[in-house]
């Protein structure tokens, strides 16, 4: 019977112990997990604190890992953020220090994010493209300098891109068209120089393509209208120059076009007009020309700007066709003539027209005989 009860109680143990271990992260994911602590420095929250005792899949801050393999998966760190560690100091976060390469030993690592902390600087390891199931990168609103990995194309998984609001001087690596999963995608305020990719429309998941102030020239891929899922294209406040490609009207989903602050020119696609953009800024370029007059019930523009380019001519009559125009802004041009009655020019304020060679009418000063118009 003593025999029997001590062979039953090492028996128990065994699996105790068995299942602990199991329970626990690896070893080697826990002093990853350390190294890339060392690196970093977060004064006010003491929101590493937590990273304590063996175990970093329990109650370690922003860490989780797999169900399965008990293998850190996810590292969630946002500087800001409705968490209570947040809202019981009264402050956003604050971190410095960089990113240590350590992170990239965690190998099934699915999401990393370390987002809106401001002083993080330094580069992006070069070995995070060696992150095999790696499906989100969101590195957004810190002070990372560098490059963008070259062959950053070989995380096939990635899904989210976002590297906003940082310091990168780089271009868009050629390898980028190679993720055929990314579905988002953001380098807003970096400075990021150079070309688009002409296979640009490889990305076919694409839904949001983020690219506004940096300092990217050259002219828009006519391989863009090939992303069917594409809603939000912002290209704004760069260097682009050359015509708008046609097929942009075209797109079955394209809802938000910002071109605005660019070297663009020629002539506005007509198809733009009639398209499913609602959102369409082309302002402070160098298009020029008639505004064509082909505005209809498919027209739905919750923003149309084209103030400040080179427009000349009359306002098209059509515009009161469009079945709803919330913000018209046409000013900064070289238009003339009678501002057409009715919607939605009866809801419009002065400053949609200023600053134009002659327009007259409401809600402008009354028309003096007959408006007209000069191309000079």
């Amino acid at each position: 019977m003593g025999m029997f009860s001590y062979t039953t109680l090492l028996a128990i143990l065994t699996i105790f112990i068995s299942t602990s271990a199991v329970r626990s992260c690896p070893p080697s994911d826990r002093a990853a997990l350390l190294a890339f602590k060392a690196a970093l420095h977060e004064p006010y929250l003491g929101i590493f604190n937590s990273w304590a005792g063996t175990d970093c899949c329990h109650n370690w801050y922003g860490v989780s890992c797999d169900v399965e393999s008990k293998r850190v998966a996810d590292i969630n760190l946002r500087g800001e953020s409705e968490d209570p560690i947040f809202q019981k100091a009264g402050r956003s976060g604050y971190m410095n220090g960089s990113i240590s390469p350590s992170i990239c030993k965690l190998k099934r690592l699915s999401s990393l994010t370390i987002a809106d902390w401001k002083g993080i600087s330094g580069p992006i390891p070069a070995c995070i493209t060696s992150l095999p199931f790696l499906r989100i990168l969101d590195l957004i609103g810190n002070r990372i300098s560098g490059k963008i990995p070259e062959d950053i194309g070989r995380l096939h998984r990635l899904a989210v891109l976002n590297i906003a609001d940082n310091l990168l001087r780089s271009r868009i690596p050629r390898s980028l068209t190679n993720l055929s999963g990314l579905m988002h995608l953001d380098l807003r305020n970096n400075r990021i120089w150079g070309s688009l990719p002409r296979d640009f429309g490889r990305l076919r998941m694409l839904s949001r393509a983020l690219l506004s102030r940096n300092y990217i020239g050259g002219t828009i891929p006519d391989s863009i209208s090939k992303i069917y899922r594409l809603a939000d294209l912002d290209l704004s406040l760069n260097r682009l120059s050359g015509e708008i490609p046609a097929s942009l009207g075209k797109m079955a989903v394209l809802a938000t076009l910002n071109l605005d602050a660019n070297k663009l020119s020629g002539e506005i696609p007509y198809s733009l007009f009639n398209s499913a953009v609602g959102n369409l800024n082309l302002s402070k370029n160098s298009f020029h020309g008639y505004l064509p007059d082909v505005f209809g019930p498919r027209s739905y523009f919750m923003v149309l700007d084209l103030s400040y380019n080179n427009f000349w001519g009359p306002i098209p009559k059509s515009l009161s066709q469009a079945s709803f125009i919330g913000h018209l802004d046409l000013s900064h041009n070289r238009l003339c003539g009678r501002i057409p009655e009715g919607p939605p020019f009866d809801h419009l304020e002065a400053s949609s027209f200023a600053y134009n060679a002659c327009l007259c009418g409401k809600p402008l000063g009354a028309c003096r005989g007959t408006a007209q118009w000069s191309v000079i």
